[in-house]
């Protein structure tokens, strides 16, 4: 998961997530911004792409807080200049990675932080890695107090601006070819005065037009104000004017000469591509300058005034070069942009420069991208609770704790006549353990072994010790529990349900089929059995879900049933839900502080197909995808349900989560069925637990034409010999 903030950086932003996504398909990105319009434009341009867009929280301690415990980010990526002491403190403090990307400070900011440096040295010191973009940038952040091992040169994600990947919209496209104009200019990102002594670039660029239309009769000038605020107000000032008009939004006849006023967000670049000139704004008054790339991208050819210095070294690189026009004044813009359209080769040389600097720097993103995978393999999100739970549940914490030590401390353990691999976790709940415990029987199974259940069954309504052959007939689930019924139907094996697992192990070997089958080279799967002191074990596999390691503390302030150090015990810590291509550095340094020799397994959930509730019919992943769908679950951690749905291509109108174990009454079902009709839903997606604990006449309760389907999943391990080396030999 990575967690990034782009501001009004969207558009620079899109191809480093673009990469992100397409190197490693299965993180989140979460991307959150300043103002209403960076959000729709992110919204818009990143749909696809991130998994929520969000506003940024107020820099406090408990608002950065509580959103670090909804995301639990294992990167924090920050996008140039944003210097936020406490998102960065906690971002590091709740184990996420902090990443700075096209880093740089500008010259009014580093004025600003200059007298403060000594505040700003223990800050600067929390980011992993800064990737600067220029020389001057990591001179400066050095100066701040940068330790210079935490810096690297990164480039300019600017400079990979993907000219081909931002056409017109059509209607956008097809007007500017209908208005016929035979000179194009675009005054891009024009912004208003930053002090007495500057102009209104509005104004400056308007007084030009004016001008150059004398020159060229069927001038189209496409003026881009920079900000949505002042969308209005160049439309007052072109009206007391008397030039004609069109407005992006609301597009008529062309008036030629005459103005596109360019009144939305995000549209800008892809009509680079049309102009005959560029003039960017923000560099005729004291506001620093904004990016001249990107038209460079399109081989047009720039203008821009003095400010640039937010990008000293691209200007100085495009001054070097002659690929920009200088305006010194606002007086002299009309002669600079009429000297590139009335001289088409000086533009076409002027515009061909500035592509071969933009195209010859790019690399950027990819090197952004290869930093934020590496850190994202170090990450292991573990948020502080909310002060209100720590306070109220604190106490109780290490009551529970010193229950389990006390319990643990005068339990004595018995041995079974035969090998016993138990299959248990830290956390309640949301690692898997169940379909976990029936691929351990496969790989056992595969091996020559003949593999027996034990478990609980938790939440039956019978304290009786049950015993299910695989021949048997189905059990009802009062009598065995839910997860249980996970193992009967894997027909692995004999499974044995009871508090007592030491009797229920004793029955199943005493059962004649077992006996004739060899029960010799039998082998006891102890579901859910870390903390079930009454048995030895020969295996002991400790499950940890990779994206949520720590679940929030010891019970009840979070779903640990013992603190991490408990790991000491295991004989092999299997990490779960893990995703292609990753290491999980960071997870597994955590593990060798409490375990420096078990082995450490990864495994990843794979969904399979969805199965019919109802008739046991077989649903393919693709048929269900594209449907409109409910879902719900009653699991220790939703979540775990919710990502596999994302895997498996589904997308819910509605997700509603349970307490674990959840036994469903009519009311349950009634209020989930007028949902999904609500929202005209064919499907209701749910997991097998939670259809065994359906009540017995729940079909009754579905409308003709909803589905109800559970998801059948697979554990792979990514390593598969390794779990067979540990089981098998």
């Amino acid at each position: 998961m990575v967690a990034r903030r782009v501001g009004g950086r969207v558009i620079s932003a899109i191809p480093f997530i673009g990469e992100l996504r397409r190197r490693d398909p299965g993180v989140q990105v979460f991307v959150s911004v300043g103002t209403v319009a960076g959000r729709e434009l992110a919204e818009k341009k990143l749909a696809g792409l991130a998994a929520a867009v969000f506003y940024v929280p107020f820099d406090f301690v408990f608002a950065v807080r509580a959103v670090l415990r909804r995301l639990r980010p294992h990167v924090l990526v920050v996008m140039e200049t944003e210097i936020w002491p406490h998102l960065w403190r906690e971002a590091a403090r709740a184990g996420a990675k902090v990443l700075v990307v096209n880093g740089r400070i500008s010259d009014k900011a580093f004025a600003r932080y200059q007298p403060i440096h000594w505040a700003l040295r223990s800050v600067l010191t929390i980011p992993d890695r800064i990737l600067v973009q220029t020389a001057i940038a990591h001179e400066r952040y050095a100066a701040l107090g940068t330790p210079e091992d935490r810096m690297a040169h990164g480039g300019n994600l600017k400079y990979d601006f993907g000219a081909q990947e931002n056409a017109a919209p059509p209607d956008l496209a097809a007007w500017i070819e209908r208005a016929g104009a035979d000179r194009i200019w675009v005054a891009a990102s024009t912004m208003p005065p930053r002090q007495s002594s500057d102009c209104d670039e509005d104004v400056a660029v308007l007084d030009a037009f004016e001008e150059l239309a004398r020159e060229h009769p069927r001038l189209l000038l496409i003026l881009a104000p920079r900000r949505p605020e002042r969308f209005a107000m160049a439309a007052q000032l072109l009206e007391r004017r008397g030039i004609r008009f069109v407005r992006r939004t609301a597009l008529a006849a062309a008036p030629l000469p005459g103005v596109l006023l360019l009144d939305t967000i995000g549209e800008l670049a892809s009509v680079f591509r049309f102009a005959d000139a560029v003039f960017v704004g923000g560099t005729l008054v004291d506001r620093g300058g904004h990016n001249i790339l990107e038209p460079a991208f399109f081989d047009k050819p720039v203008a821009a005034g003095p400010h640039l210095e937010n990008f000293p070294e691209i200007a100085a690189e495009f001054r070097a070069e002659g690929a920009m026009v200088e305006v010194a004044a606002p007086g002299m813009l009309a002669a600079a942009v009429g000297g590139l359209l009335g001289d088409r080769e000086h533009a076409r040389r002027v515009g061909e420069k500035g592509g071969r600097i933009a195209r010859r720097s790019a690399g950027a993103t990819a090197l952004a991208v290869t930093e934020t995978l590496r850190l994202l393999d170090r990450g292991v999100p573990n948020p502080v609770p909310a002060i209100g739970r720590r306070i109220v549940l604190g106490p109780l914490t290490w009551l529970w704790r010193a229950g389990v030590a006390v319990d643990r401390a005068f339990t004595k353990s018995r041995a079974l006549p035969r090998p016993v691999v138990s299959v248990g976790g830290l956390a309640m709940g949301g690692t898997g353990k169940t379909p976990f415990a029936v691929h351990v029987a496969k790989v056992l199974r595969d091996g020559g072994r003949l593999p027996m259940f034990l478990t609980r069954g938790y939440g039956r309504q019978t304290e009786e010790t049950v015993i299910v052959e695989p021949a048997s007939p189905p059990a009802e689930t009062a009598v065995t529990g839910d997860e249980a019924q996970i193992l009967i139907e894997s027909g692995l094996g004999p499974v044995g349900i009871g508090r007592d697992r030491a009797e229920s192990a004793r029955r199943i070997l005493e059962h004649p089929g077992n006996q004739s089958r060899g029960s010799a080279d039998a082998v006891f799967v102890l579901d859910d059995g870390f903390q079930h002191w009454r048995l030895r074990r020969n295996r002991d596999l400790v499950l940890l879900d990779a994206l949520d390691p720590y679940a929030g503390g010891v019970f009840p302030v979070g779903r640990l049933r013992e603190p991490l150090s408990a790991l000491g015990r295991a004989g092999a810590i299997v990490l779960t839900r893990v995703r292609d291509g990753r290491s999980y550095e960071g997870l597994k340094a955590a593990i060798r502080q409490w375990n420096p020799e078990a082995p450490i397994l990864l495994a990843r959930t794979r969904p399979v197909a969805w199965i019919d509730a109802l008739t046991g019919e077989r649903v393919s992943l693709a048929d269900v995808a594209g449907l409109r769908s409910v879902a719900f679950c009653g699991l220790g951690n939703p979540a775990s349900f919710w990502r596999s749905l994302r895997d498996a291509g589904v997308t819910p109108c509605l997700e509603r989560a349970f307490p674990d174990h959840h036994r469903y009454a009519a009311p349950d079902l009634g209020g989930l069925v007028g949902e999904a009709e609500a929202r005209k839903a064919r499907v209701a997606l749910t997991t097998r637990k939670d259809v065994a604990n359906l009540p017995p006449d729940w079909s009754r309760a579905a409308p003709e034409g909803l589905r109800f389907l559970w998801l059948k999943i697979e554990i792979e391990m990514t390593d598969p010999g390794s779990l067979e080396r540990l089981l098998l030999y």
